[in-house]
Order: C-alpha cells, then structure tokens, then sequence
C-alpha cells in the first residue's frame, strides 16, 4: 500500500517531467542566447534611480537574463553594491524570475496561455506596486544600513554565478551572426548549462512536491481549503495564501509551475496561481539571504513589500481577467494524470535532447566543469573570467 502510494507519486512526477523537457531545454536555450549577446556590464550606471524609466529598463535586462532565484538575488546585490538604485536592483530581481522567456513557455504548456498573459501583465504590475511601497517606507537611514550591510559581502547562494555573468559577446555584427560564431556557441553553451545548474534542484523539487501533493492529498481538503464552494471568497483567499505556499514549499524559479498546475487543478483561484508563481522569491531560503544582504530591518521590509505587492497584483489580475472573460474554465491542465508515450511530446524532447547534447559537447570543450566548480564560490570568478575568454 506504502510502496503503491509512492510509486503514483513518483510515476506522477516523471511524467509532468517528461511533458515538460523540451520546453525546458527551448527556454533555457533561447534565454543562453539572448544573455550571449546583452551585456550586463553597464547595468549598474542604467540603474541609478527608481523613477518608471529606471524601473523598466531593470525589468527589460531582469526579461533577459537567467530564471534562477537564487543567482537573481545575487546578482541584485552585486549591481546594488556597484551603485544602483536598491528599488530598482530589486525590479531587476523581479523581473528576472518572472518575465523570463522559459517561464512563459512552461506557462504556456504547462497551465495555459491566459496564465502566461497574465504573468507578463503580472510582473510590471508587481514592480510598479514594489516601488510605490519603497517610497513611503524605505527611509534614508534604512537605505543606508542596507547599503552598509551589503557592501559587508556576505555570501548567499550563486555568488560565483552573479559575479561571472557577463559572459556577452563584443564587437559588431548582426545578433545572429554573433551567436553563430565560435564565441557565440560557446558562451551560450556556458550560459544554458549555468542556469541549467542553477535551478535543476528546484525543478526536481517541484515535481516531486506536485507528484506528491496530487498523488496523496485527497481533493476534499483542497476543496475546503480553497472555499471552492464560495467563489468570492476563494477570490479573496487565493491571492493570500498563494505565496505562502511557495513559502513553505521551497520551490522557486520554474520549478513552481507544475505545483501551480497541482493547485489550480485542486481548486485554487486564478489570481492565487499567479501570487504563488511571484513568490518564488520569498521561500524561506531566500528570506535568509535578504537578511545577510541587507540587514533584518531592510530585509523584513523587502519581504513584506514584495508580499504585499504579490497580493495586490493577484487581485488586480483575477478582477482583470473576469470582466474580459479571460479566466480559463478548464481546470484539468494539461500536466496532471500524463502518461508517458510516443507522441509528439515524445518526438520534441528527442530532438531537444540533441539540441542540448551538442550544447554539452561546445561545454565540455571550452571549460564548462571548471566554470561549474566556481558557480558558488565568490573568490574565483576573476579565474573563470580570463578561462572563458581564453577558450571563447
């Protein structure tokens, strides 16, 4: 009975797995790309206010860099550090895990492309609603202890990661013509197989958190849980409890979305779905690291502000899509009760295999192990700097 009850669960994770590869792998190689050619190295200069200008070109560069949590709040840190704007290096957090292009596409397969809309909706709103919160609670002294204690370095996760980032490719030519080149393929080897390693825990994690939850939660529970039975106030309620969720589950970065796709199979509301999505940056691993970046006070403040921010946004975005009646009616996504067989799934996820195989070769031949050993020390990225030019 024991064994029956974790081989459905297990058997359940594998499959939301193997739906889920191939648009893994196009997302983190469309984002590699993109990052092989946008350099971060003026980011800090381009950040030097929190006014709407400001806020959207840290969304834009956050859109065009790496989904991993982790490696998004050091990377926030090190920009805050080297002069930007502590509003707006946490806009670029933001957006980094939230309007990132493998998001959308496991979004998009995943739960549906209403929840992709509104995720991309959701993200400017939530760093709009960030910012307004920091302006009428971030005080002067705040901001400067906050500054003090960054400017301590005190390690979190993905140091290495934040520090080694810009990996770009110089000089002219076309985009293309950039990523076809030699340099080209292998910085975006470098960085597909960096985010890759960032955040496959947390997508190991995350779907065998949504195996088990669906295998073995009964829907009674989430039936009460969620006030199915009482819309308005699965409305009011969702939105709430939806990044405390994501709290207590650890999961962020993609690795959200397949318990997403459990939670709202099970009865949660449309605007809880996309709050649970936002607070990928606030599980409690995180909430940690604010606190060695930026001081308790700050760090408390920060937690609470994007919390806030989260709510806020879910109900905006559940009241948005009700009146242009976007909210999908289907409940039954496409990732739950999946089984494994040859289709069209099948068929992409082999091709993507190869797509990636061929990245790991470029990897292997151009120091990518030696990168993978540095990933989280903070002391030896200066190394990695001159090995990757040196191979590139």
């Amino acid at each position: 009975m024991i064994l029956n009850s974790i081989w459905d669960a297990l058997n359940m994770s594998l499959n939301m797995g193997w739906l889920i590869l191939w648009p893994l792998i196009l997302g983190f190689g469309i984002s590699a790309a993109i990052q092989a050619v946008v350099s971060h190295a003026q980011m800090s200069k381009l950040l030097p206010d929190d006014r709407p200008r400001t806020l959207t070109i840290a969304a834009l560069l956050g859109a065009a860099s790496s989904s991993c949590s982790y490696a998004a709040v050091a990377l926030a840190r090190s920009i805050y550090r080297k002069g930007a704007n502590f509003t707006s290096a946490i806009a670029f957090q933001i957006a980094s895990t939230n309007l990132v292009i493998e998001l959308g596409i496991i979004m998009t397969l995943v739960l549906g492309w209403e929840f992709t809309l509104a995720e991309f909706i959701g993200g400017p709103l939530m760093i709009a609603i960030f910012a307004i919160i920091m302006r009428r609670f971030a005080t002067p002294i705040l901001l400067r202890k906050a500054s003090e204690q960054a400017n301590m370095g005190l390690s979190g996760r993905m140091e290495g990661h934040a520090n080694m980032h810009d990996m770009s490719i110089r000089g002219n030519g076309s985009i293309f013509k950039k990523l076809l080149s030699k340099k080209g393929r292998t910085a975006t080897s470098h960085y597909f197989f960096m985010d890759w390693a960032s955040v496959w825990t947390d997508i190991v994690l995350g779907l065998l958190i949504a195996g088990a939850v669906s295998a073995w939660i009964p829907a009674g529970f989430f039936e009460k849980f969620f006030f199915t039975s009482h819309p308005f106030i699965s409305a009011v309620w969702g939105p709430i409890v939806g990044p405390l969720i994501a709290v207590i589950t650890f999961v962020c970065s993609v690795g959200n979305v397949p318990l997403a796709a459990v939670l709202w199979n099970s009865g949660i509301s449309f605007g809880g779905v996309i709050s649970f999505i936002f607070a990928d940056l606030l599980v409690l691993p995180i909430l940690r690291i604010y606190t060695k970046y930026y001081g308790k006070k700050m760090a408390t403040l920060l937690s609470l502000a994007l919390y806030t921010a989260m709510v806020i946004s879910g109900y905006i975005l559940e009241i948005l899509f009700a009146v242009l009646k976007l909210t999908p009616d289907n409940r039954a996504t496409n990732v739950i009760n999946q089984n494994i067989s040859l289709n069209y799934t099948s068929v992409l996820n082999i091709a993507f295999i190869l797509v990636a195989s061929y990245l790991a070769l470029i990897f292997m031949r151009t120091g990518g192990p030696e990168m993978f050993k540095m990933m989280n020390d903070p002391h030896n990225t200066q190394h990695h700097s001159s090995h990757h030019h040196s191979h590139s």
